[in-house]
């Protein structure tokens, strides 16, 4: 086996937290070392789960998708069209990519940022792991006043600490993340402003208010922490309208997305993940593709969606554009607008449309 290729596939399945065992797999460790809680509907008393959910695949399975040879060549650097400058405060709403998961979200005079990765890999690895292919949208220190973050699970490619540590540093936002995931933040920063929340539960955000909602999906860092720490979307109701936030999910046979409406009402904006897909027989239960992305968007009865996780981190097989010309495929088959759902690159900047 090629040592250099050996050391890239594992630093990408640490970052996707796909190297800690999977199902049908025993996992060392019998206590959960983030979170001690009463067991729920997702949740043994040691590790979480999607519930009638498909779990992620085990450790055969990993190493045939790593070496099934359809793994296609990204641009080693794509340039930056343009770096965003951001106001201060917006009222209404405007989004702006930083790239992959990182969205600068600003409405209500808050600004507020999800899954932040400004470091050049998406790797527990400096030296190895998916890098970057193009540079964040928004300089670091160019942010306005951050007032919160968003975390949505603890893969390294929505959880950097190297960023959260900058960010604590330049702004000391106020951290909501789903259970478990404090652990891992007040271990890098102890003085951090961290509130946690199951699903169901929702958190005050000045004008603000933000819900834990179901997604599918799974957790872990490394060896033996295999969803410990538990997965969220986000739905952020304020004056400008309802604003979904998805980081990760399978699609779930709609599951993350039907009983929103009855739930929140009228969504304004949908912010989903097309991206890292590909093979469809590894990842069809834990990330969605950009056809499930549309259907999931019709589900939610949102008015408008942005989509991400694309184009920056090269985790799976498909080609870097492959995310555009699926959601463009699926645009056309669902009869859906391009101009509602649109796959923003990075320093890319849209103030959604009244509903």
């Amino acid at each position: 086996m090629n040592r250099r290729r050996f050391i890239r596939g594992t630093a990408i399945l640490s970052a996707l937290g796909l190297a800690g065992g999977g199902a049908g797999m025993a996992i060392s460790s019998a206590r959960n070392r983030y979170y001690a809680g009463p067991p729920s509907d997702h949740f043994d008393g040691v590790r979480f789960f999607n519930p009638e959910g498909v779990p992620p695949g085990g450790f055969t399975d990993l190493l045939k998708w790593q070496f099934n040879g359809a793994r296609q060549k990204w641009p080693e650097r794509v340039p930056l069209a343009a770096t965003a400058k951001p106001a201060a405060k917006v009222q209404d709403l405007t989004i702006t990519m930083v790239g992959h998961a990182t969205m600068l979200i600003q409405t209500a005079g808050l600004n507020l940022l999800t899954d932040p990765v400004w470091s050049d890999r998406a790797s527990p690895l400096a030296f190895a792991g998916p890098r970057r292919v193009i540079a964040p949208g928004i300089a670091f220190d160019d942010l306005p006043r951050i007032d919160a973050v968003l975390l949505s699970h603890n893969h390294y490619d929505h959880l950097d600490l190297a960023t959260l540590q900058a960010l604590h540093a330049a702004h000391r936002p106020q951290i909501i993340t789903p259970l478990g995931n404090d652990a891992l933040i007040r271990a890098a920063i102890p003085d951090a402003t961290v509130t946690v929340g199951d699903w169901g539960h929702q958190v005050a955000l000045g004008p603000l208010t933000l819900h834990f909602e179901r997604c599918h999906h799974w957790s872990a860092r490394g060896m033996g922490d295999r969803s410990m720490a538990l997965w969220a979307a986000f739905v952020i109701d304020g004056p400008a309208g309802r604003i979904l936030h998805i980081g990760d999910t399978g699609f779930d046979q709609g599951r993350p997305y039907r009983d929103l409406p009855g739930k929140h009402g009228a969504i304004r904006a949908a912010i989903l993940p097309i991206g890292a897909y590909e093979p469809r027989w590894f990842m069809q239960g834990q990330h969605q593709n950009p056809d499930e992305a549309v259907q999931g968007f019709h589900l939610s009865g949102a008015a408008y969606a942005v989509g991400h996780h694309w184009g920056t981190f090269q985790l799976t097989d498909e080609a870097r554009d492959a995310p555009l010309t699926a959601l463009d495929a699926a645009l056309a088959k669902h009869a859906v607008a391009p101009d509602r759902f649109r796959p923003l690159a990075p320093g890319e900047v849209w103030a959604i449309p009244p509903v």
